[in-house]
């Protein structure tokens, strides 16, 4: 909405003047002067509604948010100010770490002491300084002399700062930037929520902040002992992130999306991300410090063109599937180190698909069944059932179901495909993950795949499943090298998560897996080090098959011994490699294989077993378990300086350094 130059200036000096009665006072503080300068700010643009919430301050957020009336969309931020007291130091202010972290994460935002202006906005993915403007600065009788000069820099300042439009997200790698940022805002005041215990506040803040350590108490006990909760502030917001995303996906109708949309909109095959979300929605967390952030992402969400995000979804080449490309590229801006440490990096498409094949090819000749990863139990009462024990972004089982439904499309069998999926793939099919961004990721992108929309138009509605409320993708939020199932005597409001993780747990134990797949994380300081996997490597199973705990250490069965080669020790001075992830999921894979009697094991992993002096113990006990093994080595070891038989530097395939 346009103002004229005087209307303008008229408001700056009603703010000025009313800054002046409180500032002379000599008692004002920086609250003092926000309903004025609340006032200003609207009198500027009438369209835009400047909040001011304390509730938020106090866990770091910024004094006001402003956002603007849209039609279209429904309401909208468009930026943020952060207020101090007349006469504090914006130059100090500015190398604080509170400022250092709203300029990392927020696109538009003013910083003043109610006379000087300094405006930020995010221009190329960089946050620039755009302008400074002073109104007035005080005399030494505490006098707020009227700047006819500087009134018009400093409405030229706001008018351009609340004039700003953010930019159409049309591509996978905008959305995941301007995500990320917001998703650092989450995190930051999710964390300084969690701590800011025992600070004075309403009822209503009280609830959010304990319903926050509720959910953080039930993950920590359910999933990760050594959750600390600054982790848990990541897990959180990347959650969030991606479930609004998922949410936005299946949003339909005329209405804007929002928040409250995210419980009912994410598909009915997650039933963990719609309690989840069902919680978020709780009028308890109306006034959580870090829900004006979550409504941001949503009407990020809601402005973005999804189909020009999605547009690639389906051109079956290593490089072009947004919705693995739209996890790496969040989690690279959201903390390229967490990304490192996770292990999350991209499993190439022709490995994936080499693995899936030559799975499905041994089943059919070695296994005697015809129907390879396909057999579902319908002929002969034998089903192939399979689990990705660190299924990511769902990457392999996709592979999975494409391998199936080419074959039902080459048979032209499209009208069997919906009850075949309903009857006998999901009830055979199985992801367990422990990363809830990732999880949330590997369901939205099968729900996308088995709804058809990887398929040219033509052929959508021909190879469409739609899910119903009891068809659940088994793709589980849990700790695969933790076997115990969980209780929680005081948790309530997190009880969805203990749910999801004895469901996992059920299945660990008691389902007849024939084939574990998949890319496992590799990281020679594994912070998975539970009783369970670790007896296991040592050569004692603590399953109790008899109920959900697990026995105690020294009542387990033995088993075969990583440790042991020939029944004595391995002798070695340091054997701390046998403690890598992928080695204790090597060591799951093989103890899931024995349980139901046979079955096959295909991982990608670190190389380092194959000859390594530490791994005795492991190759004898594999060599053991399995009638055959079959090698693929790719090579590629900067650390071993491999060449090329043509005596070319030897390339490694995977974006890591092993």
């Amino acid at each position: 909405m346009a103002i004229t130059v005087a209307t303008a200036t008229q408001a700056l000096r009603t703010y000025l003047g009313e800054a002046q009665a409180k500032y002379q006072a000599g008692i004002a503080t920086e609250h003092t002067y926000r309903p004025a300068f609340e006032r200003l700010l609207e009198t500027l643009d009438p369209d835009i509604m400047a909040t001011n919430e304390p509730k938020r301050i106090a866990c770091g957020a910024p004094d006001f948010s402003l956002t603007r009336a849209d039609s279209a969309s429904g309401p909208r931020t468009i930026g943020y100010v952060e207020a101090k007291d007349i006469g504090v130091s914006l130059t100090d202010t500015l190398r604080t770490e509170q400022l250092t972290r709203y300029l990392a994460s927020l696109d538009n935002l003013v910083l003043t002491d109610y006379l000087e202006f300094r405006w930020f906005v995010r221009h190329d993915g960089k946050m620039e300084h755009r302008m400074t403007a002073r109104l007035s600065a005080p005399d030494k009788q505490h006098r707020l002399a009227w700047d006819a000069e500087g009134a018009a820099r400093v409405g030229e300042l706001l008018l351009g700062m609340l004039g700003q439009k953010a930019p159409d997200i049309t591509s996978p790698d905008d959305l995941a930037q301007r995500m990320a940022r917001l998703a650092h805002m989450i995190r930051d005041v999710a964390l300084d929520t969690l701590r800011s215990a025992g600070q004075p506040d309403g009822e209503q803040t009280r609830a959010a902040r304990e319903e926050l350590a509720d959910l953080y108490k039930t993950f920590k006990e359910t999933l990760l002992p050594e959750l600390t909760d600054e982790n848990f502030a990541d897990m959180f917001a990347q959650t969030l992130a991606y479930g609004l995303f998922a949410a936005r996906y299946n949003h339909s109708g005329a209405q804007p999306f929002t928040r409250r949309d995210a419980a009912r909109e994410i598909p009915r095959s997650n039933p963990f991300l719609r309690r989840l979300f069902a919680a978020i929605e709780s009028p308890d967390l109306e006034d959580a410090p870090y829900i004006g952030f979550v409504d941001d992402l949503a009407q990020l969400l809601a402005t973005t063109d999804m189909p020009a995000v999605l547009r690639d979804f389906g051109k079956r080449t290593r490089t072009e599937d947004p919705i693995v490309h739209f996890y790496e590229p969040f989690l690279q801006a959201y903390d390229s180190k967490l990304r490192e440490l996770r292990g999350v990096y991209y499993t190439p498409e022709p490995v994936v698909s080499y693995i899936v094949r030559s799975v499905d090819a041994l089943l059919k000749r070695d296994f005697g069944l015809p129907e390879g990863l396909a057999t579902s139990g319908a002929a002969d009462g034998q089903a192939v059932v399979l689990l990705d024990p660190a299924a990511g972004t769902g990457t392999f089982l996709s592979s999975v179901v494409n391998l199936i439904r080419e074959r039902f499309r080459t048979g032209n069998n499209a009208g069997a495909w919906a009850a075949y999926v309903r009857e006998r793939l999901l009830p055979r099919l199985f992801g367990f993950e422990l990363l809830m961004a990732p999880y949330a990721m590997a369901h939205l992108r099968l729900g996308m795949q088995l709804a058809g929309l990887d398929l040219p138009e033509s052929e959508r509605a021909r190879w469409s499943f739609e899910a119903g409320d009891h068809d659940r993708l088994g793709v589980y939020l849990t700790n695969t090298l933790d076997q115990a199932a969980k209780t929680s005597e005081h948790i309530f409001r997190g009880q969805f998560i203990t749910d999801e993780a004895n469901a996992a747990a059920r299945i660990k134990r008691d389902a007849p897996v024939m084939v574990v797949l998949g890319n496992p994380p590799y990281s020679g300081h594994s912070a998975n080090n539970s009783d369970w996997i670790m007896a296991l490597l040592r050569g004692e199973d603590l399953t109790n098959t008899q109920g959900d705990n697990p026995l105690a250490r020294g009542k387990g069965r033995p088993t075969d011994s990583y440790f042991m080669v020939d029944g004595a020790p391995l002798g070695e001075r340091n054997p701390k490699w046998l403690n890598d992830d992928y080695v204790k999921f090597i060591r799951f894979a093989q103890w899931r294989i024995e349980r139901t009697g046979h079955g096959a094991l295909a991982f990608v992993t670190n190389h380092g077993y194959l000859d390594n002096p530490t791994f005795r113990g492991m190759r004898q006990s594999l060599m053991r378990t399995f009638d055959e093994i079959y090698l693929l080595d790719l090579h590629g070891n900067s650390k071993k300086k491999e060449r090329t038989p043509e005596g070319g530097v030897d390339q490694n395939v995977f974006d890591i350094q092993q």
